[in-house]
């Protein structure tokens, strides 16, 4: 075989192996751009999740902390009309804040706590005997107490 034939087969090997080698290259390319692809959206998806639990948990929290100045609002306003009973001395709006106080409870809820504050103000308008009042009061407290725990809320 002469030197150009030599030349030939050799030019035809190196670019057919060009040719492989870029296939190959190419194929891989790709599989990495499309497992690039899978990793970040799987990156994008546990981001999203992360921030919509921090909103959820903070969502609970603000939750959480306006039921719990809800039921001490009305835990307030229910001592004071409790202190008027013991020693007939209160100021005039006590009813009133009362009564506010309680349509909060019973709008921020759940219905337990809604129906323990309305049965401690019963006690209170029926000027109940101080027992009836402390249990009213106590069961009130229980109540919030265990709706104001970070689980209570879906």
């Amino acid at each position: 075989m002469s030197d150009w034939g030599i030349a030939v087969i050799t030019a035809g090997a190196a670019v057919a192996g060009s040719v492989v080698t870029g296939w190959y290259g190419r194929s891989a390319g790709i599989r990495q751009a499309v497992a690039a692809r899978h990793a970040g959206d799987r990156q994008a998806d546990a981001l999203l999740e992360s921030v919509r639990l921090t909103l959820h948990a903070e969502s609970r929290h603000r939750e959480l902390a306006l039921r719990r100045q809800t039921y001490a609002e009305f835990l307030g306003a229910a001592e004071a009309r409790i202190l008027t009973e013991r020693n007939g001395r209160g100021r005039p709006d006590d009813d009133v804040v009362l009564q506010r106080a309680l349509g909060a409870v019973v709008l921020e809820g759940p219905e337990d706590a809604a129906a323990a504050a309305q049965r401690l103000v019963d006690c209170l308008r029926r000027h109940a005997r101080p027992d009836e009042l402390r249990e009213a009061k106590l069961a009130f407290v229980a109540v919030a107490q265990e709706h104001c725990r970070p689980g209570d809320l879906p």
